[in-house]
């Protein structure tokens, strides 16, 4: 795994892949959710490869003065059910608390039991969040408290 930013060719390529999936998962069109999807200029990515080649993704922006959010978290299909999403999100966690951050949020969809199911077990509980997505009946929000 490498810590890259935003702006890598591989981040970009499987933000893609993941957007694909969203939009078959849910039925929608990439345009649907492109303002809360976009990320530039992030420093804080998250690359994971096998035979140097890009299979999973993640990263973080900064929420509030406290806390960060996950964002674009994918593994590729072939990769899945090995541990990569869980490590992604420990390391991503870590670099949180190295840059003084206390807590992690997230939203994911009701329509990825898997992911709910992975978050749920590296400590996230759901929550409600305020304002954004609250008319998006699928939206899971979730909350971890990292130190």
């Amino acid at each position: 795994m490498i810590r890259t930013n935003s702006e890598n060719p591989d981040f970009k390529k499987l933000t893609d892949q993941l957007d694909d999936e969203l939009c078959s998962i849910y039925n929608t069109n990439k345009a649907d959710y492109e303002d809360y999807n976009r990320i530039s200029n992030l420093p804080t990515v998250m690359l994971a490869y096998a035979d140097n080649v890009a299979i999973g993704c993640g990263c973080f922006k900064i929420y509030d003065e406290e806390t960060i959010e996950l964002k674009r978290m994918y593994v590729t299909p072939a990769f899945r059910g090995k541990g990569i999403a869980s490590t992604m999100v420990r390391e991503l966690e870590q670099w949180a608390i190295e840059l003084g951050f206390q807590n992690a949020v997230l939203e994911t969809g009701t329509g990825q039991p898997q992911a709910i199911a992975m978050y749920h077990k590296l400590g996230y509980t759901n929550a409600e969040k305020p304002g954004q997505n609250e008319a998006i009946g699928h939206s899971v929000f979730m909350v971890k408290r990292l130190v």
